[in-house]
């Protein structure tokens, strides 16, 4: 099973709102996911973002692999294996 952190839309329309999640990789975008472990809000100038580093470090070290986006959240946050 390939886990990725991926974002999770929230929100309602043309006013997203994310949720960082940790999901298997063939489950769909708001579908069914295993952990929570932060937010991120675009539409604030600039975008704020929550994440919980314990969370998340352990999920690294797990071999989950974070996509793009969340790699981008993770790196201004200061999270890295």
């Amino acid at each position: 099973m390939a886990v990725k952190i991926r974002l999770r839309r929230m929100g309602y329309k043309k006013n997203p709102i994310y949720r960082i999640i940790v999901a298997d990789s063939r489950s769909p975008r708001d579908g069914r996911f295993i952990e929570e472990i932060g937010t991120y809000d675009p539409n604030t100038d600039p975008s704020t973002f929550k994440v919980n580093e314990e969370l998340a470090k352990k999920w690294l070290n797990n071999g989950a692999q974070p996509t793009e986006i969340v790699g981008k959240i993770f790196k201004a946050a200061g999270i890295e294996k």
